[in-house]
């Protein structure tokens, strides 16, 4: 297990657009494990690869059952369905949480570890994942879509 160090806002990186995966490989599947090391460990709900100063598109999301960690590898949202009020946070923005409004219902087209195509379709707080994971990979952080900071010991 290796666990990969944060970066937080104000690093560079995160403003920076990932560029696809093309070897699906030995170091993909180490970087997977230790990505999904590093997201239990700092018990969030999804991590995306450029949060360990790696641009690559590739993101981890803790799916819906709360247990499984998904994998994605080039994701690309391919339909959206209605609204969510959500309230999000961040692992590179520690402490800060907003309200945002986010599709309902999303439906990501990707590849898993072993390079093939999968499509997935979430509700909830897992679409919410979906779309702020995939945001990181284009250099785009949640702040953005924050229409009200919230205190979280309201």
């Amino acid at each position: 297990m290796a666990l990969r160090n944060i970066i937080k806002e104000g690093d560079e990186t995160l403003t920076k657009k990932s560029r696809p995966v093309t070897e699906f490989d030995k170091k993909l599947k180490i970087l997977v494990k230790d990505m999904k090391d590093t997201l239990k460990k700092a018990d969030g709900l999804g991590l995306a690869a450029p949060q360990i100063g790696i641009l690559r598109r590739l993101v981890i999301v803790l799916d819906d059952d709360g247990k499984t960690m998904l994998a994605l590898i080039n994701p690309e949202i391919i339909d959206t369905k209605g609204e969510q009020e959500a309230t999000e946070g961040c692992l590179s923005v520690p402490g800060v949480f907003g309200k945002t409004h986010r599709p309902a219902e999303v439906t990501v087209r990707a590849f898993n570890e072993k390079g093939e195509e999968i499509i997935l379709t979430r509700k909830g707080i897992t679409a919410v994942c979906f779309c702020h994971e995939i945001d990181h990979l284009n250099g785009i952080l949640f702040r953005e879509h924050v229409e009200e900071y919230i205190d979280p010991e309201d």
